[in-house]
């Protein structure tokens, strides 16, 4: 009797410590499981963090933007800043109608800057300001930019700079090329064939990044064939 007692007391020990390493091994593949689902997402994460940086790059060297600095945030010189700013549209948008690259607007422009620098002081002389201006191609920091359902992130843009005297004042800026400063004005929209036109000259990715807003990194996270 003692015997199969001593049996069935061993049986249940063996049961009991087999269960134990079973709810052991259980909860260290669990734990081990959910340490490499958290590795892949934050791996994940950075692929996806990377290519937001490298489209952003990669949007820079595929634009032109436009900056018309005012000499102050007075009434007064915010009002010049708007009429050099549409003076010099108006103009570019009718030299450069057929200019097909973004390499040859940049050259209409360098070619130019003497030509618009008269304008924007010619401008200004007629709103019976005294204030210089000087205009020229840089590489500068812009602020993220919305045109309607079209988003520009804030980074370092090449552009066509004009600065009215001290240039300290509230800026106005738009794209050149793609030229969306004609529809800025305008609407503040991007029209079907301006978006066609962007889609034309610009990457996917790029693409993706300013028509899409923050939904392009979701997209990229979950449908992106990069492993």
């Amino acid at each position: 009797m003692k015997n199969k007692n001593r049996v069935k007391s061993e049986v249940r020990e063996r049961i009991y410590f087999s269960r134990r390493v079973h709810g052991i091994c259980l909860g260290i593949s669990i734990v081990i499981a959910a340490v490499l689902t958290l590795w892949a997402v934050m791996q994940r994460g950075l692929l996806v963090e990377a290519r937001a940086r490298q489209a952003e790059a990669g949007l820079s060297e595929q634009v032109l933007r436009f900056h018309v600095l005012a000499d102050s945030d007075g009434g007064r010189d915010q009002q010049v800043k708007m009429q050099v700013k549409s003076a010099v549209i108006s103009y570019l948008q009718e030299e450069l109608e057929g200019q097909g690259s973004l390499n040859e607007t940049k050259e209409f422009v360098r070619e130019h800057l003497e030509e618009i620098t008269e304008l924007a002081q010619q401008t200004v002389r007629q709103e019976n300001c005294g204030d210089s201006v000087t205009a020229e191609l840089v590489m500068d920091e812009f602020p993220e930019k919305t045109y309607g359902d079209v988003t520009f992130p804030a980074g370092t843009y090449e552009a066509l700079r004009i600065r009215i005297g001290s240039g300290k004042g509230h800026n106005w800026w738009c794209c050149l090329y793609p030229n969306l400063c004609f529809t800025d004005a305008v609407c503040g929209e991007v029209v079907p064939e301006d978006k066609q036109e962007l889609k034309g000259v610009l990457d996917e990715d790029a693409y993706e990044m300013i028509t899409c807003t923050s939904d392009f990194k979701i997209k990229w996270f979950f449908f992106s064939k990069e492993p």
